[in-house]
């Protein structure tokens, strides 16, 4: 669990700052799908799920 939180983290912070400096590219792309998958396997997975389901049922009630 920590090992995966800490991956979470570097991902994350890897990402802001790909996104921050405008630096789009292969790279960018593989730090996003690997922050995403372990994002899932951590325990906010649930959290972002409903969260996900939340904002739909929004949108479809509009």
């Amino acid at each position: 669990m920590a090992i995966t939180i800490s991956l979470v983290g570097l991902f994350g912070v890897a990402l802001v700052i790909l996104l921050r400096t405008r630096h789009l590219g292969c790279g960018s792309a593989f730090v996003a799908a690997m922050f995403g998958f372990t994002l899932a396997s951590t325990g906010a997975a649930a959290l972002v799920n409903h969260l996900i389901s939340a904002i739909v049922k929004a949108i479809q009630n509009l």
